[in-house]
């Protein structure tokens, strides 16, 4: 194992010990779609996705570095927003959320429900880290990055540390891509576990940055916040440190997309066959593996979570 990949998952290990009691260990489940097939349904996780392993592991390291922070902030489109509400909540101090107007109102709500200020006139995908430099210094708030912060990506990569520690001998791993919090902690902690382990970002045919960036060999940004059902990734560009882990260090194999059909199959399948209530993003790993554009072998899938649209998910599954 290099310095390099020791050290992260050292820092892996310590993020899983510190959230161990605010988080839960979601439990992977085998299905009868494939007896080689491994999920972990995130949906079952607190605030209903991944994003809080890496919120409560940002905010309790922040507590540790500054015993009396004035507060905490982030950008989010939703799920992020909710996992810094709840840390905030429970470490108790306040949280500022910036979410752009369009967002999913059920995760706007959630947020608020979980006491954080949320802000949302005047907020668009286009301009939100723009606003949040003006609002950052205004309020003196700690930031809570939805993906480019190695608290983060250490706290996210617990989700395949506990995949991998019940299914040790996988060949595949997915997870989605967004801006490449929750892909360069499971990047990081399945290389570690096994060098020969392939692992797989899925995201949008409709919000390719990461694929072209793959390609490329350099941050690709999409010129807009793209239209696509999955909307935990509307990202128009991963973060730095992300491209670092998952293509300058080379521990992710492989970008693959799916189209909005196949991942619209995915959250069907998921909701009607193995009866996991899934949003479009968290289903965007077992889309890939519907469509065919895994490798080939024994594969576990993180599904991000299943804080859905309402309307949405109505049509997706036909409900008039």
């Amino acid at each position: 194992m290099s310095g390099y990949l020791e050290q992260h998952v050292g820092q892996v290990r310590e993020a899983a010990a510190r959230i161990r009691p605010y988080v839960r260990r979601t439990q992977s489940l085998a299905t009868d779609v494939d007896p080689d097939l491994r999920l972990k349904p995130e949906c079952f996780q607190v605030t209903g996705s991944f994003k809080v392993r890496g919120a409560f592991n940002a905010v309790l390291s922040q507590m540790a570095r500054d015993p009396r922070p004035i507060g905490v902030i982030a950008v989010s489109s939703g799920n992020h927003a909710q996992a810094v509400a709840l840390a905030a909540r429970t470490v108790g101090i306040p949280a500022l959320i910036l979410i752009p107007e369009d967002a999913n109102p059920a995760k706007v709500a959630a947020t608020r429900a979980l006491g954080a200020e949320v802000i949302q006139e005047g907020i668009t995908f286009a301009n939100r880290e723009e606003r949040l430099r003006e609002v950052m210094g205004g309020r003196g708030y700690s930031l809570v990055h939805p993906f480019d912060d190695w608290d983060v990506i250490h706290g996210q990569g617990t989700a395949a540390m506990e995949l991998l520690e019940d299914a040790p001998d996988l060949e595949v791993i997915a997870a989605p891509i967004g801006g490449g919090g929750l892909l360069s902690g499971t990047a990081i902690s399945a290389k570690a576990h096994q060098p020969s382990i392939k692992v797989i970002g899925v995201e949008p045919a409709k919000a390719d940055d990461a694929y072209q960036s793959w390609k490329a060999g350099n941050i690709r940004a999409l010129g807009a916040a793209p239209s696509t059902i999955a909307d935990g990734v509307r990202t128009t560009a991963v973060g730095e440190r992300n491209f670092e882990v998952m293509f300058t260090k080379e521990l992710v194999d492989e970008i693959v997309t799916v189209t909005e059909d196949e991942i619209a199959t995915g959250v069907r399948v998921a909701w009607t066959r193995m009866h996991i209530a899934l949003e479009p993003t968290g289903a965007l790993p077992f889309a890939a593996y519907l469509a065919g554009k895994l490798p080939k072998g024994s594969a576990g899938l993180i599904l991000s979570g299943g804080n859905a649209n309402f309307q949405t998910m109505a049509k997706l599954l036909g409900t008039p």
